[in-house]
């Protein structure tokens, strides 16, 4: 039900998207979702092993 979007629902959104951000913004956006999108698919294929060595050198301390 809520993967099923109508094209009146669509337009809507966009136009609501349209009204939050202006025209000159949607490409920053799309593009910085893309490129967010890219990076999450590349951390989700990377071999445990390979996520392991890059941050066995770094740790979290907590100063208090």
């Amino acid at each position: 039900m809520l993967g099923s979007f109508g094209t009146t629902e669509l337009i809507i959104i966009l136009v609501i998207v349209m009204i939050l951000f202006g025209a000159k913004k949607l490409p920053e956006l799309a593009k910085g979702l893309g490129q967010g999108i890219t990076e999450f698919k590349k951390a989700q294929n990377k071999e445990p092993s390979e996520e392991k060595q890059g941050t066995s050198g770094t740790s979290a301390s907590k100063d208090g």
